[in-house]
C-alpha cells in the first residue's frame, strides 16, 4: 500500500535535479540541498512556494517547500537509515502543489553526509520523527513545520531524546495577540515526540504529545527507527495514526536549553522570524489598530521582546517598556494590555513581547518588570490579592525585529537577583540602548 501511494506522488512530476551516491555501511542519512525559488514570497499570496517531492531510489520520500525565497539558501532533510551501496536522490516538481506564480527551481548543490550505526549522534538521527501533514494544510502554505530541534536527557538506566519542531503559525489553538504577549513568538512550537534507551540503546518507552496537550504513549508505525506521527490538530499536535501522505522529515539539531527559553532555537536561524511574520500578514492576523484581546497583533517589527529567567509561586509576570516622550516624560507600555490572561506564569525563561505604537518614537529609557495573582485554574477557587511571588534572576535580550523581520541585535542584559511580591512594587531598570521602533 505505501509503494503504491510512493508512486502515485511521484507519477506525472517532472525531474528537477537527481545525485548518487554510495554507502560502504549502513548509515542514516542527510542531503543538504541549496536551492533557491524564483519570484517565491511566503507572505505573498499566490507566489508562497515551490514544492519539490523528493524520491529516494525511485520511492517517494518527502515533500520540501522551497519557502525563504530566491536566494540560494540550504534546506536539510533526513533520508534514514540505508545499507551499503549505490543510492539515488531525485528532485522532482510539484507543480499542482506549488504557488501558481512561483517561479524557476533553482538547485546550487546537493552534498551528503552519512552517520554509521556507531557515530557521534547517531541515535540522535535514527529516532528522529517524520511528520505527515495535518490535512487542512495540504494544498495551503500554512503552519509549514521548518525546524526540528532535540534535548537529551540522562535516566536512572540510560538517557531520553525529546523532540520538537517550530512550525510558521498555529491555524487553532492559542490566539495570535496572546501568543506574542505570554511567549514573544508568532510561531507555534511544540514538543512532538520522545524515546526513552536503556544503557544498550534499546528503546524502553516511547511518547509524543497528543490532542488537548495530552502525553501518551507512542504506538503507531515506524520507517527503521523512525517514528511516523501525524499532525492531528489546528494547533499541532499529533497522533501516531491519519490518512495524509504527504510527509517531511526534518533534521534534528542538539539543542542545550539551560539557562534560555526554546525560543533560542529560532534564534539560531533567525529566518524562522521572517517566515511567521510573513504568513501572519498573509492570513490577516496583523492590523495597524490592533489591541490586546483582538486577536490580531501590530506589525511584528514593533514589538520589543523580553527572555528573562526566574522562579514564579502563584504568581504571573508581565514586564513594560518606558520610553521617553517630548518634554522628557517616560511613557509606558505594557505587555498584558491590561488583561490577566495576557501574563507569562512560568517558571524557568521565558520570552513576553509588546509593542510600541507609533508615537513611542523617543528613546528606550526603562523596563519594568511586575508580578501579579495568577488566575485560578479549572475548578479552583481565586487566590487572594498579593498571594503570588516571584523571584527574577536573568535578563538574557531585549530586542526588536529588523526591516527583514528578523531579530536586531540584543539591546539589554541583566544578571540578579529580584523578588517580586504579587501586586507589589516592580523591578525597574534603565535601558541604555537607545533604539527606535519599526513602523
Amino acid at each position: 500500500m505505501i509503494a503504491a501511494v510512493g508512486l502515485l506522488l511521484l507519477a506525472g512530476r517532472p525531474l528537477v535535479a537527481e545525485k548518487r551516491f554510495h554507502l560502504d555501511r549502513p548509515s542514516e542519512v542527510v542531503a543538504t540541498l541549496t536551492a533557491g525559488c524564483e519570484a517565491c514570497d511566503w507572505g505573498q499570496e499566490g507566489r508562497e512556494a515551490a514544492v519539490l517531492v523528493l524520491s529516494l531510489d525511485g520511492k517517494y520520500s518527502q515533500h520540501l517547500f522551497l519557502s525563504r525565497g530566491d536566494l540560494p539558501v540550504e534546506y536539510p532533510v533526513g533520508l534514514g537509515s540505508l545499507g551499503p551501496g549505490q543510492h539515488r536522490l531525485e528532485l522532482h516538481a510539484d507543480r499542482a502543489a506549488s504557488a501558481p506564480k512561483a517561479g524557476k527551481v533553482t538547485i546550487d548543490d546537493i552534498r551528503f553526509a552519512f552517520t554509521p550505526e556507531d557515530g557521534h549522534d547517531h541515535a540522535l538521527l535514527a529516532f528522529a520523527p517524520i511528520l505527515y501533514a495535518r490535512p487542512n494544510t495540504v494544498g495551503r502554505f500554512t503552519d509549514l513545520p521548518l525546524v526540528m530541534w532535540c534535548e537529551r536527557e540522562s535516566t536512572s538506566g540510560g538517557s531520553r531524546l525529546r523532540y520538537s519542531v517550530v512550525f510558521t503559525n498555529e491555524d487553532g489553538g492559542t490566539p495570535v495577540d496572546r501568543l506574542m504577549a505570554t511567549w514573544g513568538r508568532v510561531t507555534d512550537i511544540e514538543y512532538v515526540y520522545s524515546v526513552e534507551l536503556d544503557g544498550t540503546g534499546k528503546v524502553v518507552a516511547e511518547e509524543l504529545q497528543g490532542k488537548d496537550h495530552k502525553l501518551l504513549p507512542f504506538r503507531g508505525p515506524h520507517e527503521g527507527s523512525h517514528p511516523l506521527e501525524w499532525v492531528v490538530t489546528d494547533n499541532n499536535m499529533v497522533g501516531d495514526h491519519g490518512e495524509t501522505t504527504q510527509r517531511y522529515a526534518l533534521v534534528p539539531e542538539l539543542a542545550d536549553l539551560a539557562d534560555v527559553s526554546r525560543e533560542a532555537v529560532m534564534d539560531a536561524h533567525p529566518w524562522t522570524y521572517r517566515l511567521s511574520a510573513q504568513e501572519a500578514r498573509r492570513e490577516g492576523r496583523v492590523a495597524a489598530d490592533a489591541r490586546p484581546g483582538s486577536d490580531r497583533i501590530p506589525d511584528p517589527r514593533r514589538f520589543a521582546t523580553l527572555e528573562a529567567c526566574g522562579r514564579v509561586e502563584d504568581a504571573a509576570l508581565s514586564f513594560a517598556i518606558g520610553a521617553e516622550a517630548d518634554g522628557g516624560e517616560t511613557r509606558w507600555y505594557e505587555s498584558d494590555g491590561g488583561l490577566p490572561r495576557f501574563r507569562v506564569s512560568r517558571s524557568g525563561c521565558f520570552r513576553s513581547a509588546v509593542a510600541l505604537p507609533a508615537e513611542a518614537d523617543g528613546r528606550l529609557v526603562a523596563l519594568r518588570l511586575r508580578a501579579h495573582t495568577r488566575l485560578p485554574q479549572e475548578g479552583e477557587a481565586p487566590l487572594p490579592p498579593g498571594t503570588g511571588r516571584a523571584r527574577l534572576v536573568r535578563i538574557n535580550k531585549l530586542f526588536l525585529l529588523g526591516e527583514d523581520d528578523e531579530p536586531a541585535e540584543n539591546l539589554f542584559a541583566w544578571t540578579g537577583e529580584a523578588d517580586l511580591a504579587a501586586e507589589g512594587p516592580p523591578l525597574e531598570l534603565a535601558l541604555r540602548a537607545r533604539p527606535k521602533p519599526g513602523p
